[in-house]
């Protein structure tokens, strides 16, 4: 609970402070609304991760596991754009908070939302005894 409440703040200042230094991102509103948008981009960052893991489930079972050839090096080379998919979605439901013009603001910003993903992520002595 701690490091997603650290997560979400994390998010909310990079929206707030480095977002608008992206030229081509806008972000629109006070901290309250950037802090709700901070908790709306790990809800549809979710959404993005399972509707990704649900399409390559479905082109594995249909293809009897030949999509894999090129899935898996698609996975290991796109990740970092799961990210830049969920700034567009969101920008796309949220025009009046965040307004995103084209792929490379997305890109960028994506980046450093994996960036804070990263440093923020899981623990790495959760499965110790």
């Amino acid at each position: 609970m701690k490091t997603q409440l650290i997560r979400i703040t994390l998010i909310a200042l990079a929206f707030y402070f480095i977002f608008p230094l992206i030229p081509g991102i806008d972000v629109h509103g006070g901290f309250v609304h950037v802090f709700l948008a901070a908790i709306l981009f790990g809800i549809f960052g979710w959404l993005v991760e399972v509707c990704a893991v649900a399409l390559t489930a479905v082109l594995t079972v249909t293809t009897l596991g030949m999509a894999l050839l090129v899935l898996i090096p698609l996975w290991l080379l796109g990740f970092w754009l799961l990210p830049a998919v969920t700034l567009k979605v969101m920008a796309d439901f949220m025009p009046h908070t965040l307004t995103i013009q084209g792929w490379v603001p997305a890109i960028e910003g994506g980046l450093l939302m994996l960036l804070i993903g990263i440093v923020t992520g899981g623990n790495p002595n959760k499965y110790k005894k």
